[in-house]
């Protein structure tokens, strides 16, 4: 048995074997965990050392005071964890799991994985090895059946769905959007989104400035949304037109052809952003992520799939455990996309059987925004900072972020544009009493969750509110300038280009004797680190303590989440 705590799309790949692992979500009641042998955990980690949602339940069971210590001792189990090293509390989830179940008398099969996304082969270079441990200690316990024949190398295992298609489109146009709005009696989700018409989409970085930074207005007028500072709106993006064309012509479809899915098993959803019947051109523009860098389980199909020798070869060679030095330096360090692999090659490419098009690429998943407005202000607005993903490799067309550069291209000025949305809780929850002090330290983009949090503890006539902002040029990157400089004059506090040791005297002041909280917002990759030893500074130089104390002073912080950070890498 396996448990999963992941978007479907990151699941288990089971790279000891050359085919994707049929793994389904599904509802699993945790008092049923006291009657099953073997169990393999496979959890990420979200917010601030966070369980997912849907582990939340499973999380709060677990780790249930009254559960008897001897409540699993007949179970072995496996955790597998899929985090990002860059981030504080990297796959907290899966050590206290590991620790928890220890704790209730299960017995490991073999010690903690821990993937990471930073690694320069990725999360394989650690999950390759202990797989290949794991089914050792499995066929152990539970030997193959003798009478069971094994699936030969190299054979790929049945689609998951079937492709039907239709002789005649159902509908006169095939690029419509497959999203629609029906009666709903809760709020959008990822289910069903709200298609929020674009108002405004504005480049407020300079002209001269090497970032293009967009703010983003969205009318959510009768959506039934509602967020409070803190928040973040997830949206769904789309693969370009031009993207969307090509994979079409590499692989030989037909972008109006119109079909139905059909799943292989009983009791298999059907995806459910895929409306039925859909076109080529839905699936592929709206549905598959062609714009990713793919996984290795993605060349181990693939090479199931050619009819090429050379091309099988290489496809081989790429997904073996011998070539992920290879497979590094093709795909992951140069960042080539699925749809730059299939066109290298070509033969491969246009022999894929359509039915396996959704075991090979994975879904397109939304992406999360922080609100940089408050609705106490514009109820009826909300409002984004976008950062749009654009730089060089070695490759000769440059590497563009899907979702920055699809929000990017869109003008509101040109026509109607609605982009496909909802909003969840962030990882920041400010306090509600009036008279405790707020620090936020949001250097660049990082500023957008405080400015909603600004403008809502204003709107509520909460003081306190200590802002520290970073930016390279005050006439390129001043995001809100104009706001900032009418707040001050209103007794705000806010802070451009100022390091924190600067104003040890009064960060000290506000931590120590005020009971303020502290807030961190914006990329994980160096920033986090330098703000921690800065308060680590101020700690012991205003006061007093040892590194130590100091390090003890700032876990309490975070303990009681007067320490919150909101960062990406």
């Amino acid at each position: 048995m396996i448990l999963l705590s992941q978007p479907p799309q990151l699941l288990v790949l089971h790279e000891s074997s050359p085919h994707p692992a049929h793994i389904h979500l599904c509802c699993y009641f945790g008092a049923n965990l006291i009657r099953e042998p073997l169990v393999v955990f496979v959890c990420a980690t979200t917010g601030q050392g966070d369980p997912p949602d849907n582990m939340k339940n499973f999380w709060r069971f677990i780790f249930r005071k009254n559960l008897p210590s001897t409540s699993l001792c007949q179970m072995d189990f496996a955790v597998l964890g899929l985090g990002d090293s860059s981030y504080a509390k990297f796959n907290f989830v899966a050590k206290k799991l590991h620790r928890r179940l220890l704790q209730l008398g299960a017995s490991a099969l073999l010690p903690i994985c821990l993937g990471d996304d930073q690694h320069e082969l990725g999360p394989d270079a650690v999950i390759d090895p202990w797989l290949g441990d794991l089914w050792e200690k499995v066929l152990e316990l539970y030997p193959v059946p003798i009478d069971l024949p094994v699936i030969p190398h190299g054979v790929p295992l049945p689609s998951k769905f079937t492709l039907q298609f239709l002789p005649e489109a159902p509908n006169p146009s095939s690029k419509e959007s497959c999203l629609a709005i029906s009666d709903s009696l809760g709020p959008p989700s990822e289910s069903q989104p709200f298609l929020a018409p674009m108002v405004t989409n504005q480049r407020v970085t300079g002209p001269s400035h090497f970032q293009d930074v967009r703010l983003i207005e969205f009318d959510i007028t009768d959506s039934g949304i509602s967020f409070a500072a803190g928040d973040v709106v997830l949206i769904q993006p789309s693969n370009s037109a031009a993207h969307t064309q090509q994979f079409c012509h590499v692989l030989g479809l037909d972008p109006s052809q119109c079909f139905v899915l059909q799943p292989r098993e009983p009791d298999v959803p059907c995806p459910p952003g895929l409306p039925q019947p859909c076109s080529v051109w839905q699936l592929v523009s709206q549905y598959l992520d062609i714009a990713s860098v793919p996984r290795r389980s993605f060349f181990e199909l693939l090479a199931c799939l050619s009819p090429h020798e050379l091309e099988r070869e290489k496809l081989l060679e790429l997904s073996s455990a011998q070539g992920q030095e290879d497979l590094c330096e093709y795909c992951s360090r140069p960042r080539r996309t699925i749809l730059e692999v299939l066109c290298d090659f070509p033969h491969t490419a246009g022999a894929i059987p359509p039915d396996y098009l959704l075991d090979l690429i994975p879904q397109i998943r939304p992406r999360a925004f922080s609100i940089a407005s408050s609705q106490l202000v514009h109820p009826r607005r909300l409002q984004i900072l976008v950062a749009v993903v654009q730089y060089r490799t070695r490759l000769k067309e440059p590497r563009r972020g899907l979702c920055s550069s699809w929000l990017a291209s869109l003008d509101p000025e040109k026509g109607p544009v609605q982009v496909p949305l909802w909003v969840r809780p962030g990882g920041l929850a400010f306090p509600e009493t009036p008279d405790t002090p707020v620090i936020m330290v949001g250097p660049g983009t990082g500023v957008a969750p405080f400015r909603a949090a600004v403008q809502e503890r204003v709107a509520q006539g909460q003081t306190g509110n200590f802002l520290f902002f970073g930016c390279r040029w005050r006439d390129q990157d001043f995001y809100w300038g104009d706001e900032w400089q009418e707040l001050e004059k209103r007794g705000q506090k806010v802070y451009v280009q100022h390091r924190l040791r600067e104003l040890g005297p009064l960060v000290w002041e506000l931590l120590d004797r005020r009971g303020a909280y502290f807030y961190l917002a914006g990329n994980a990759k160096y920033m986090p680190t330098d703000v921690t030893e800065a308060l680590m500074s101020i700690f012991q130089e205003e006061g007093g303590l040892s590194h130590p104390n100091a390090a003890t002073y700032l876990a309490r912080l975070q303990r009681t989440l007067r320490f919150q950070t909101e960062t990406w890498a």
